[in-house]
């Protein structure tokens, strides 16, 4: 075992695959996967400069933290992370996750790392503050509303179609009040704040909702990293498991919310798993957090076809927009026609 002394140097390492070659080497000996995303990584060389540590980041996700099992134990862990933290301080991110195996929380959580959810035996995700979800819910609870019966959507509306719209109304009509959240992540061809506005136009006519920001405590398909796990399955059920254990654990109750509405997946196999995955982790997981029913409707159809965003950006990339009009409501047509020449230059930017 060695001491941490002057003779480690840290570097910086961009996300060139030339210049990450001998991380992802490092990486695979400690039975890890180098992540596609990537901004950077802090590495550690000891005096023979040889690699001993490296800690990435992306966005404001700590991932691929890995050291030399000789220099376990001696702090090498907090070091890095402390410098993934000034990193992202410097570009204005201060409030960082971090996604490891459950049986590293102890390491972790000597790096000021506070675990928010755990997937038995696969995965846990941790923020580096112990109030952060607190006072997100303290926010949400502002958002209250009486009523026995409160219900939930959550939705990336990337547009809003007359699916959602319908899926919406039907809800709505099943609840004392209902909060529709919007995935906030911009990875989207319509930008968060168009798809908010639409979402808000598009249900103004209904009394009983609530459209709301789905924050970052609401887990991207798209950033959930799979360098520590192999296997597709266990990706998808830890990636599915944490995602809807943060919305049972912490912002259900906030917001007294007791059922959760889904429409039908004819198109994607992956969505189609996750409202499966729905099914166990808000109803039938054992956790103190109160169950949620999952109802699960018939997406609406036009000439027996379900209608569906895919669809709606299929007949953007292919400029057939006047097929669009019958698929959305008109607060969403109007904002397509208004700016059609700028989506189909995005939809070309996107190929």
């Amino acid at each position: 075992m060695h001491m941490i002394n002057d003779n480690i140097r840290f570097a910086r390492v961009g996300n060139s695959e030339a210049s990450l070659s001998e991380v992802k080497h490092f990486l695979e000996q400690s039975n890890l996967q180098l992540d596609k995303q990537i901004d950077l990584f802090v590495v550690a060389y000891n005096e023979h400069d040889h690699l001993i540590g490296c800690a990435g980041i992306y966005h404001n996700i700590v991932k691929c933290v890995a050291i030399d099992p000789n220099y376990r134990g001696e702090n090498l862990t907090n070091y890095l992370i402390n410098q993934i933290i000034d990193y992202a301080a410097d570009r204005g991110i201060f409030h960082l996750f971090l996604y490891t195996k459950p049986e590293n929380i102890s390491i972790f959580t000597a790096c000021s790392f506070y675990p928010l959810v755990v997937v038995p035996n696969l995965a846990t995700l941790m923020e580096n503050t112990p109030v952060g979800i607190k006072h997100y819910c303290q926010e949400l609870s502002t958002y209250q509303h009486a009523g026995k019966t409160i219900g939930s959507i959550v939705m990336n509306a990337n547009p809003f179609t007359l699916g959602h719209q319908y899926l919406v109304e039907f809800a709505a009509s099943h609840c004392d009040w209902l909060h529709v959240f919007v995935v906030s992540e911009n990875s989207s061809l319509f930008t968060f704040q168009e798809r908010f506005k639409l979402v808000q136009a598009g249900t103004a006519h209904l009394a009983n909702v609530s459209v709301i920001s789905s924050s970052e405590y609401i887990v991207s398909q798209a950033t959930f990293p799979n360098y520590f796990l192999k296997e597709k399955a266990d990706i998808e059920h830890a990636n599915t498991g944490i995602d809807l254990l943060l919305f049972r654990n912490y912002i259900a109750p906030s917001l007294n919310i007791t059922k959760r509405f889904v429409g039908t997946e004819p198109f994607s196999p992956i969505t189609d798993k996750y409202n499966q995955g729905m099914k166990y982790w808000l109803n039938q997981y054992e956790t103190n957090s109160p169950k949620i029913e999952l109802i699960e409707i018939e997406r609406k159809k036009i000439r027996d076809v379900a209608v569906s965003a895919t669809a709606v950006r299929r007949l953007l990339s292919a400029n057939r927009i006047a097929e669009i009009q019958e698929l959305v409501p008109t607060t969403t047509w109007d904002f397509i026609e208004k700016n059609s020449i700028e989506i189909a230059e995005r939809c070309y930017e996107n190929h």
